[in-house]
């Protein structure tokens, strides 16, 4: 009687916690979380790009170096002029741009900010300002650098993301460094 009154609490339990877990929708946010964190892993795996860990300790970013500098590094504390655009893609696994199946041209590629919107001008801020990848990025380059770097949420806009740029999203920049300001 013992042994029949375990087994039914036993199964009684499973059965509870097959159907909590079974109750777990699958959200927007959970799936655009999982689509970023894993082309972020694909370009961890990429051999054309390089590891760079955060001096905060919260991660790492990748970067590949376009043009190389030869100038002198900033610290967190100092001022920079930077060129630069910014952006990530609403469907990683398409192209910038692509034509669904109903013939509407889907521009995949949001570009968020870019100096080349304000007529190629340097926009000038403090390396500790900005996103920890992008501060990341910016103590490890040179002036007359230019890389392309690619930033985990974690070191981005983090889960609550920042105005068009939804939480959870891989944001992907291209950085001239032209400048650190004396």
């Amino acid at each position: 009687m013992k042994r029949n009154l375990l087994h039914s609490i036993l199964l009684l339990s499973g059965l509870l916690f097959l159907a909590v877990a079974c109750d777990k929708t699958e959200t927007f946010d959970d799936k655009w979380q999982l689509d970023n964190e894993a082309q972020f892993a694909r370009m961890a795996a990429n051999t054309g790009y390089t590891k760079l860990n955060s001096v905060s300790g919260k991660g790492y970013i990748m970067y590949k170096e376009l043009e190389q500098g030869d100038g002198a590094t900033p610290y967190f504390t100092d001022e920079v002029k930077v060129l630069y655009t910014g952006w990530y893609k609403n469907d990683w696994s398409q192209p910038d741009s692509y034509t669904n199946d109903k013939g509407n041209l889907i521009l995949n590629k949001i570009i968020f900010d870019s100096t080349a919107n304000r007529n190629n001008i340097p926009s000038t801020f403090s390396v500790k300002g900005v996103v920890d990848g992008f501060s990341t990025a910016l103590q490890h380059m040179q002036v007359g650098d230019k890389w392309e770097i690619w930033i985990p949420w974690k070191m981005g806009y983090g889960e609550a993301g920042n105005n068009s740029i939804p939480g959870y999203t891989t944001l992907v920049f291209e950085i001239e460094l032209v400048d650190i300001v004396e």
